[in-house]
């Protein structure tokens, strides 16, 4: 894993997996802006094959708008990206952009109340998906 996500690893299908954390992005009061597909891009445009991967666009609008006012060049990094990855035939990886990152990158502080709300709310979907969320 990497030191800028979120991670957990759940013995069950990429579907099953994908949907339910749709709704675990949701119950945290994150809609889905872009979903790519990145298997079927990457078959469509480059003819090769990859395990099931899609990149889900997260966003929750009062954490947005508070990140916009303490640094205005933030959407850069918006949305929250959440990758739900299939390594393995019924075991699938969720992974989350670690907010925290945000406050490393951008060197503001102002936006480490934000980063903390964030990642409270992708650790608690992650969680609401598996007991033990890992952060990497």
């Amino acid at each position: 894993m990497t030191s800028y996500a979120i991670s957990t690893t759940l013995d069950q299908p990429f579907a099953t997996v994908l949907e339910a954390t749709r709704d675990a992005l949701a119950d945290q009061g994150f809609g889905v802006l872009t979903e790519i597909d990145l298997r079927a891009t990457l078959k469509a445009k480059l003819d090769v094959d990859v395990e099931p991967q899609v990149i889900l666009g997260a966003c929750r609008p009062p954490l947005a708008h508070a990140a916009l006012e303490a640094e205005p060049s933030i959407g850069l990094l918006l949305p929250c990206n959440v990758v739900v990855r299939s390594v393995g035939p019924a075991t699938t990886l969720v992974e989350a952009l670690d907010p925290e990152a945000m406050v490393t990158l951008t060197g503001n502080d102002a936006l480490a109340s934000v980063a903390q709300e964030a990642t409270a709310r992708l650790t608690a979907a992650l969680g609401a998906l598996t007991a033990s969320p890992a952060r990497a």
